[in-house]
């Protein structure tokens, strides 16, 4: 996972941001109703994440700097990931070596006791 970043948003994001989370007045159409306050704010932190480069479900506010202020999990680039996926199978090849010359290892130590006694 990527460490948390600190990030600031501008004044017209903020505004957009409290905008969102605002009641606003529903009317039923078709038997379905509209968004609500907190899917309307969900939203707009998803569209502030994929503009700034963050995952909007990760965001907590950054105490004594301002309401401006967050942090939150960055995204992560393609470049990124396709490095961690190359070094986790790294990791697991060499785990897998590791396992595997270890029970050489103790099948090579069966079969010389095996030979000791049978050459008794």
């Amino acid at each position: 996972m990527l460490p948390r970043t600190d990030y600031e948003m501008t004044e017209a994001d903020m505004e957009f941001i409290m905008d969102a989370g605002k009641p606003t007045p529903v009317m039923f159409i078709g038997g379905r109703m509209g968004a609500s306050p907190q899917e309307n704010a969900n939203a707009a932190w998803a569209a502030l994440g994929a503009k700034m480069g963050f995952d909007s479900m990760s965001v907590r506010a950054s105490s004594g700097k301002g309401h401006r202020f967050f942090t939150a999990v960055p995204n992560e680039t393609s470049e990124a990931k396709a490095e961690r996926i190359e070094r986790d199978k790294e990791v697991r090849k060499a785990e897998k070596i590791q396992t595997l010359e270890a029970e050489i290892w103790e099948r090579e130590k069966v079969l010389a006791e095996l030979k000791a006694e049978a050459s008794q």
